[in-house]
C-alpha cells in the first residue's frame, strides 16, 4: 500500500480521497483490533459529511476481527475518552478532523482507560499492518450496539464545580456549528439543577456538516472577532468558543479581548491550587514564566513537560499532577482520565471569577503585565537546520540557561525564547516572553524575526 501519509505522531489525519478513505478506515479498524486486542471498543464521530461513512468502515473492520463495538454516534472527542473509561472498553476511536479544512478527516485513538496511543505504543504497528493488508479471513462478527452516556459525562464534568460561591454570570458560548452544542445543552441542564446562577447566550450552536460560519478554529486571529463582537453585544462576562470536536476551548474577557492560552493555564492552575494545596501542575515549555510564578506563589509545584498530549499525559501520571495545560488550549485533568476537556476549563474559570469577585479581564491583567509574551509566531522555512544554527550562533553565547526539552529554550535573564521545529510542516515556531517589559518583547521579537526570515 506504500507510504501511509495519514498516520501522524499521535493520530490519523489526511485529505479525503487522496490520503484517507473508507477502504483505508476499514483496514485501520482491523489493525486497531489486532494490535490492541481490545475485546470491546467505543466509537464516535464529528459532524463532517464524510464522518458517518468513515465511522461505518471502522466499525466493519473492528467487528470483522471479532471486536464488540459501542456506537456513540455524534459526539465530542472527550466523550469518547469518557465512554472508553465509563464502559470499561479496551479502546476508543473518534472520527474527527477537528479544526482542519473541510476536505480533511481523521481518527483519534486511545487504548484502555483512555490512555493515548502514539507511534511507539501501537500506532506504528497499526500502520504497518494496514500497509501489509494481509489480514486474511474475517472472524465471527463482534456485537454492535448504540449507547449515549452523555448524562453520565455531564455529571462528571459538572462534578468539578463547587456550587458554593458562584456568582451570576452571563456567558456567551460559540460552538462554531461543531459538535459542542448538544453536549453543552446537557451540561447546562445539570448546572441549572445545582442552582448555578449562569445565563447563556448561544451562537452557531447547531451542528452543521456545511460549517456555514467557517471551520471552527478560534485560535486563528481572523476567526476571533465574531466571538469578540458577540460578547460585547450580549454584555457577557465571558466568551467561550470551541473547535470542531470541542477538546479545546478558547476564552474572551468581558471586553471581547482574546485571552492567550498560557494565561488560561495559569488561571486553571490557581483554581486547582485552591482545591488541592501543594498540588503538582504540568505545563509545556514554550511560554512558562507566568505559569511557574503563579504555581510557586500558590504553593504548588510546577513540572515542565515536552509539548504534545501523549507527553503531558504521561508526565501527569508520572508525578500525579492534578492538572496539566498547554498554551495551545489543551487542558488535561487527573480526575478526567488524565484527558483533555473543552468543557471543564470554562466551568473552572467561572468558579474562579466567583471566588475572587474579579472580572476575567482583571484576573489576567496582572499576569499580562508581569509576563508579557509574543504568542506563537510561525515562520515557513525550507532549510530549518541552517536557520536554527544561525539563531543558536547569535544567542547561545549570551544565554544564562539552555533547555532542549522541546526545540531550544534560552533563558536570557530579562527575557526568554523558545524556538521549535514543526514535526509535520516546514515551519519554525517562535515564542518570546519577558519579565514585565513590553518594549523589550517587541524589540526581541523583531530582531529574531529578521534573523529567521533572513
Amino acid at each position: 500500500m506504500g507510504h501511509l501519509s495519514c498516520f501522524k505522531s499521535y493520530d490519523v489525519r489526511g485529505r479525503l480521497g487522496a490520503e484517507l478513505d473508507e477502504a483505508l478506515a476499514y483496514l485501520i479498524g482491523r489493525g486497531f483490533a489486532r494490535v490492541l486486542d481490545p475485546g470491546m471498543v467505543v466509537i464516535g464521530r464529528d459532524i463532517r459529511e464524510s464522518s458517518p461513512g468513515l465511522q461505518a468502515a471502522l466499525i466493519s473492520g473492528l467487528r470483522d476481527e471479532g471486536v464488540d463495538v459501542i456506537d456513540l454516534g455524534l459526539c465530542g472527542t472527550e466523550e469518547v475518552y469518557f465512554a472508553t473509561d465509563h464502559f470499561g472498553a479496551g479502546g476508543g476511536l473518534m472520527v474527527t478532523a477537528s479544526h482542519n479544512p473541510i476536505n480533511y478527516n481523521g481518527i483519534k485513538m486511545v487504548r484502555e482507560g483512555a490512555r493515548p496511543i502514539s507511534g511507539a505504543t501501537g500506532l506504528d504497528a497499526i500502520r504497518d499492518l494496514v500497509a501489509a493488508d494481509a489480514f486474511g479471513p474475517t472472524r465471527a462478527p463482534g456485537a454492535l450496539r448504540r449507547e449515549n452516556p452523555r448524562e453520565a459525562y455531564a455529571d462528571k464534568v459538572v462534578s468539578y464545580l463547587d456550587p458554593e460561591g458562584l456568582r451570576p454570570l452571563t456567558i456567551l458560548v460559540n460552538a462554531g456549528n461543531g459538535v459542542a452544542g448538544p453536549a453543552f445543552d446537557v451540561i447546562e441542564e445539570r448546572l441549572a439543577a445545582i442552582g448555578a446562577p449562569f445565563r447563556f447566550v448561544k451562537m452557531h450552536h447547531t451542528p452543521s456538516s456545511h460549517f456555514p460560519n467557517g471551520i471552527p478554529n478560534p485560535l486563528l486571529p481572523e476567526n476571533q472577532p465574531v466571538t469578540a463582537e458577540a460578547v460585547r453585544a450580549a454584555g457577557a462576562d465571558m466568551g467561550v468558543a470551541w473547535d470542531g470536536d470541542f477538546d479545546r476551548c478558547f476564552f474572551f474577557d468581558e471586553t471581547g479581548s482574546f485571552i492567550d492560552g498560557e494565561y488560561v493555564v495559569a488561571l486553571l492552575a490557581q483554581a486547582f491550587l485552591v482545591k488541592e494545596p501543594g498540588a503538582k501542575i504540568v505545563h509545556d515549555p514554550r511560554v512558562m514564566w507566568n505559569t511557574v510564578d503563579v504555581v510557586t506563589r500558590g504553593g504548588g509545584q510546577a513540572v515542565v513537560s515536552q509539548t504534545g498530549h501523549a507527553h503531558l499525559k504521561a508526565k501527569m501520571r508520572e508525578v500525579d499532577a492534578v492538572y496539566g495545560g498547554e498554551m495551545s488550549a489543551h487542558h488535561y485533568f487527573r480526575a478526567f482520565m488524565y484527558c483533555d476537556s473543552g468543557m471543564i476549563p470554562w466551568l473552572m474559570v467561572a468558579e474562579r471569577m466567583g471566588q475572587t469577585g474579579k472580572s476575567l479581564a482583571a484576573l489576567v491583567a496582572e499576569m499580562r503585565a508581569a509576563f508579557p509574551s509574543s504568542g506563537e509566531i510561525n515562520f515557513e522555512i525550507a532549510d530549518k537546520a541552517r536557520v536554527i544554527a544561525a539563531f543558536e550562533a547569535a544567542y547561545l553565547p549570551q544565554a544564562r540557561g539552555v533547555d532542549r526539552l522541546d526545540g531550544i529554550s534560552l533563558d536570557m535573564g530579562e527575557w526568554r525564547v523558545n524556538l521549535r521545529s514543526s514535526n509535520t510542516e516546514n515551519l519554525l515556531r517562535l515564542n518570546v516572553e519577558t519579565r514585565g517589559d513590553r518594549a523589550l518583547l517587541a524589540t526581541r521579537v523583531a530582531e529574531i524575526s529578521a534573523l529567521l526570515a533572513g
